[in-house]
């Protein structure tokens, strides 16, 4: 999921249907090649079938129709595996069969990382790990070097090995995730279930994970790998904290300097740095950076005035591939240049907060029903689900352009209106975002839960943007909420989130005014390459 992509990037499971499509084309062969038919490093690599169960975005209490996909994903030691986050997203099953075995067994997702598309699993089973012999994690490759994509594509029930090479290394934008980490970009096919399964050397180490491919009518053959380096990181990560606490970022929007007249105006004497534009509120870097500072180093790493860093040998890649590298706590040191005054700062690094989330933590979005209004957080999910149109350009405009002010921040909205004599004349005020209950501004919906569980007024108040006004009489919005709930079939009024204690996380209810930039909360809008958030 996630927000559309205009740029062609796309990461599929292969989903099952009831027709088979064969399309020949003479330029991707899959083929099981003779020198790698009795290869040991093809039996780490299994199929998995996974059943998924999605959120109802726009009907919050409820699920979609399961739906069942196929993927990859191979061996990697003490009884793990390793595949795509978006082959397990929302499973509810997931099983794995062994090359040459017709006996599937029942996996668990021990942990999935969004950002990095890559999920673990473990499998109990011990019929299903004999023999097994778990891949070896080899270094990031070379430009040209040789590379062969093993996986369970469409087309077929058996493993399919395709061959190429190392086209590209760069920090590439990641579809599942929406985020930007470093990628391998190769020319060998990668097609749907080829997802989670794993790249090899000609030493027959795994260098990466197949991941996406770009589509696009000027272009063949560009297919992505996620490196060791990530996957190192994501298991790094796994292990130090017992769960996936992802990728940090620095939480501020740069701008080259590439212009001479640019960087005589900010004082900066040499071809170096980048501009910072933008903070996000709830990043250290908010308490360290200002806007008209110019980064040019991060941990005595010199940054170009295009906003790139020295790779390998006589290379260079973005800025952000630094502070992939770190893990979300560590401290970073940056050289900046401040109305024309080197000095050194230290920021502590984290993962990036985001006012309309591209997923939603647990699987389940949070919904309320108060006398059939139906309120629930606004998200990238429920944008696709409901279509731009439905939610309006303001929504839309919040979402691309609003940062977060504190930490659970929210844009809760009016999704829809369950018709009954109590809200009579509301019937069309669905997609509006309350701003204020009873005149107290909301932070989120498990504040709004609190405040209208809390309140002894005789008047349930409501404000919405534009002005809107909704009021309706306590005692009888109240006795009118179990029939709504019955009528509509609703087991619950709240989701099971909302029944745990508010805790009130800020105080100052200054502090929560809502921040608008001329600028794109994501890369992903943003469309020129001159600004870039890390």
């Amino acid at each position: 999921m996630g927000r559309p992509q205009s740029t062609g990037f796309k990461s599929f499971s292969t989903q099952r249907k009831d027709k088979k499509e064969f399309q020949l084309d003479s330029r991707e062969q899959q083929v099981e090649p003779g020198n790698l038919q009795d290869a040991t490093f093809l039996n780490a690599v299994v199929k998995v079938y996974c059943t998924h169960t999605a959120p109802d975005y726009s009907l919050p209490w409820q699920k979609q129709r399961q739906f069942t996909s196929t993927g990859s994903a191979f061996m990697i030691g003490d009884g793990k595996l390793l595949t795509n986050a978006h082959c397990v997203e929302h499973d509810t099953q997931v099983k794995v069969k062994r090359r040459g075995d017709d006996t599937k067994y029942v996996a668990k997702v021990l942990a999935r990382g969004v950002d990095c598309d890559i999920a673990l699993l473990s499998v109990e089973s011990k019929e299903f790990w004999r023999g097994a012999e778990p891949l070896r994690l080899g270094h990031l490759p070379g430009l040209q070097d040789a590379v062969t994509v093993v996986g369970y594509p469409l087309g077929g029930d058996t493993i399919s090995v395709t061959k190429g090479v190392v086209s590209r290394i760069e920090v590439t934008s990641y579809a599942h995730g929406s985020s930007d980490l470093l990628g391998i970009q190769i020319d060998a096919a990668i097609n749907p279930g080829n997802s989670g399964g794993p790249a090899f050397n000609e030493q027959g180490e795994c260098i990466g994970v197949a991941f996406q491919v770009y589509r696009s009518e000027e272009a063949e053959n560009i297919g992505y790998v996620i490196p060791t380096t990530v996957v190192s990181h994501f298991l790094s990560d796994y292990e130090r904290n017992g769960k996936y606490t992802g990728f940090p970022c620095l939480g501020v929007l740069l701008q080259k300097l590439e212009n001479p007249a640019l960087r005589a105006c900010l004082q900066v004497q040499s071809n170096e740095g980048v501009l910072v534009r933008r903070v996000e509120p709830t990043s250290d870097a908010n308490n360290v950076l200002k806007e008209g500072d110019v980064i040019v180093s991060f941990d005595d790493v010199h940054v170009g005035s295009e906003g790139t860093v020295p790779f390998r040998s006589n290379e260079r890649i973005a800025f952000r591939y630094l502070i992939s590298q770190k893990f979300a706590g560590d401290v970073a040191e940056l050289g900046i240049v401040r109305a024309g005054r080197f000095m050194k700062v230290q920021v502590v690094l984290n993962p990036r907060v985001h006012l309309v989330p591209y997923h939603i933590d647990g699987g389940q979005p949070s919904y309320l029903i108060i006398a059939g209004l139906v309120f629930t957080p606004l998200s990238e999910p429920l944008i696709e689900e409901e279509c731009e149109d439905s939610i309006g350009l303001k929504l839309l405009a919040k979402a691309r352009y609003s940062l977060a002010r504190f930490k659970g921040e929210q844009i809760v909205i009016l999704s829809q209106i369950l018709a009954n004599e109590v809200n009579i004349g509301y019937e069309d005020m669905g997609n509006q975002q309350v701003l204020k209950f009873n005149g107290i501004r909301i932070k989120n919906i498990h504040h709004l839960a609190h405040l209208v569980a809390c309140c002894k007024d005789k008047y349930l108040v409501f404000e919405f943007e534009d002005n809107y006004l909704a009021v309706l009489e306590r005692e009888a919005a109240m006795a009118a909420s179990s029939r709504i709930l019955k009528d509509y079939g609703i087991p619950s009024e709240k989701s099971d989130d909302l029944l745990e204690p508010y805790v009130d996380s800020v105080r100052d209810n200054q502090a929560i005014e809502q921040d608008y930039g001329d600028s794109p909360v994501s890369n992903l809008e943003i469309g020129f390459e001159g600004l870039l958030w890390a």
